[in-house]
């Protein structure tokens, strides 16, 4: 029976179409080319050779690239006006606040960034916890510790804790250490995947048992 609702935030609770993960890759990629003194097509290429060991472009920078300043990064990904064309979606909140669990955010960003995106879309006051990338040490998913950390706070365990992400590592992670996930893939991109998958939201009704 599930207990808990642990959720992504990009590109789940609002639609990918907007395109604003798309741009803040963008802004992050180029802040790490200007940092590196790189092209961007060679950062890019760099960033992906050390994908399976960081989730994110940040832990890759401190880790490997002697990176320091972490909120001059978090102010160039994601500049105050980031989410302005991001409708708000009333219906979204009703969905929400119908589902029998209660419900938490796990995201890679920052806490800033999560909080724009949940003003915009009117989302406040819906979660009882937001775990950031600076609630985890700047540790990312799909980090076993960082799920096991939030489930630490939220009291509850993996089995009993369902977790929706858009990215198939992500809930693959999750999935590994006995969780019950479900990957959000909007566009069908993803036929082949070998665990629950929906297009939309309102098909987590029946993944609730």
């Amino acid at each position: 029976m599930i207990q808990y609702l642990l959720f992504d935030l990009d590109n789940v609770l609002y639609s990918a179409r907007f395109g604003l993960e798309e741009k803040v890759t963008q802004r992050v990629m180029q802040y790490a080319a200007d940092y590196l003194r790189l092209s961007t097509e060679e950062t890019v290429i760099l960033r992906k050779e050390g994908e399976t060991r960081y989730g994110t472009t940040l832990e890759w920078l401190m880790a490997e690239k002697g990176f320091t300043d972490i909120e001059d990064y978090y102010r160039a990904g994601h500049p105050e006006d980031e989410a302005d064309a991001l409708p708000a979606d009333p219906e979204l909140r009703n969905f929400l606040e119908a589902l029998p669990c209660p419900k938490a955010i796990l995201t890679n960003s920052n806490r800033e960034h999560v909080d724009r995106i949940l003003g915009r879309l009117g989302l406040e006051n819906i979660f009882t916890h937001i775990f950031d990338m600076r609630w985890n040490s700047f540790k990312g998913k799909p980090r076993p510790e960082v799920f096991q950390r939030a489930l630490g706070a939220l009291g509850t365990k993996p089995d009993n804790t369902l977790f929706i992400d858009d990215y198939p590592r992500h809930v693959n992670g999750y999935i590994a250490i006995g969780g019950r996930g479900v990957l959000l893939d909007e566009f069908d991109v993803h036929k082949n995947y070998p665990y629950p998958r929906i297009r939309k939201l309102e098909e987590l009704v029946n993944f609730l048992q």
